[in-house]
């Protein structure tokens, strides 16, 4: 548990007792700053960025591993940490005056499920690098561009970039993040994470190593569970027998045992109760479907969509009979401004990326084929907690 959390703590000791202490902690899309049981995994890439120590750049490389195995929290923890080791100035690249050049490489982190286009690729890679805030808007992708050649050239060790998330739906396309790298200096190299194995993604032949990431063993779930919930829930809010029997249920999916943890720490909560129960586990269980997507991608929609979504939530049976119903419904909520067209749109995006499944519907239909209608293929309830607590 780190200081601020413990510090937390203290201060709601004059408060009621509380089930859950803190929803970002036991978020499934949340990383922590040290992952459970990942030793090995942090000495492989440990081993492939040792030139970093010699002030040199290791060569492009591709992490991969199934959906729960985490990559995304491995890779982001161990970036946070290498930079924080970096304390030479940088240089702010819109004054005249250069702080001088870094003696070591420096590491950024993108996440391309927030990052679609080569503008936003640009922007957040040039906003790493300099103190100042990148302006979003007056600039041109072009111009940024020269201001990373300008700002690079000062780096005579380079930087390391993790992309993460490539190759999934709606994310930028492999040949085009080929041609944003390309567009850059030669002292980048990039640090690829995703699901798919080598054979399957075209970055082979740019790529010098490959780092495999499998899935979670049972007792390193149980170790991961409990140290979410030792540091989001009140004390012995979760026992041993319990994460276990979640721990079993996942196989191996991390995200699926945090989404569960999650659930069945809200029934709790919403109940009254200050420990989480047989019920409220079985229950969560039941909640998630399987394959179940990421939280980190629905949460990474624009905001329009998790509207849409939120509002998918709440329907009732009748409402979610088929998507024209569907559709209905939501465009006659007060809180959604659009069109009852820019709804069904987006429905049918969203089932074609996975996020919503279309399925026939059991509402008979004697002009043609049945009606289709819309099933979540992520736990509602963790959604829209979120959801609501970014509002």
């Amino acid at each position: 548990m780190d200081i601020d959390a413990r510090i937390k703590r203290r201060r709601r000791q004059d408060e009621s007792p509380r089930l859950i202490q803190d929803y970002e902690t036991l978020s499934p899309a949340a990383h922590i700053d040290e992952p459970s049981d990942r030793g090995p995994v942090f000495e492989r890439l440990l081993d492939h960025l040792d030139p970093v120590f010699d002030s040199r750049l290791p060569p492009n490389a591709y992490v991969y591993g199934p959906f729960g195995s985490g990559k995304s929290a491995i890779v982001t923890a161990l970036f946070t940490h290498l930079e924080r080791l970096s304390t030479e100035p940088r240089s702010v690249i819109y004054t005249t005056t250069r702080a001088g050049s870094p003696t070591s490489p420096g590491f950024i982190y993108v996440d391309m499920r927030e990052t679609t286009s080569k503008f936003t690729f640009y922007h957040r890679v040039l906003d790493a690098l300099v103190d100042e805030p990148v302006p979003e808007h007056g600039i041109s992708t072009e111009k940024l561009q020269e201001r990373l050649h300008d700002l690079l050239d000062e780096f005579t060790t380079g930087v390391v970039v993790a992309v993460d998330h490539v190759g999934e739906p709606n994310t930028t396309d492999i040949d085009e993040l080929i041609e944003m790298f390309a567009g850059l200096p030669s002292n980048v190299s990039w640090l690829s994470i995703g699901r798919k194995p080598p054979d399957q993604i075209a970055l082979s032949e740019y790529t010098a190593t490959t780092i495999q990431v499998k899935r979670y063993q049972r007792q390193m779930l149980v170790d991961v569970l409990m140290t979410r919930a030792s540091e989001g829930l009140s004390r012995q809010a979760l026992n041993h027998e319990q994460a276990r029997q979640i721990a079993a249920w996942a196989d191996g999916n991390a995200h699926d045992v945090l989404a569960a943890l999650f659930v069945a720490a809200d029934r709790a909560d919403q109940a009254g109760r200050s420990r989480i129960e047989k019920a409220d586990v079985i229950s969560a269980l039941d909640e998630i479907p399987q394959p179940s997507v990421s939280l980190g991608r629905v949460l990474a929609l624009p905001d329009n969509k998790q509207a849409v979504l939120r509002e998918l939530v709440d329907l009732d049976e009748d409402e979610r009979a088929s998507v024209t119903a569907t559709t209905e419904a939501i465009s006659a909520r007060p809180d959604v401004d659009l069109s009852p067209g820019t709804v069904k749109r987006f429905l049918y995006e969203m089932a074609e990326i996975g996020i919503v499944e279309r399925v026939q519907s059991d509402v008979e239909n004697r002009k043609g084929r049945p009606p289709s209608r819309v099933e979540l293929r992520f736990p509602p309830t963790a959604f829209s907690r979120l959801y609501n607590l970014k509002q």
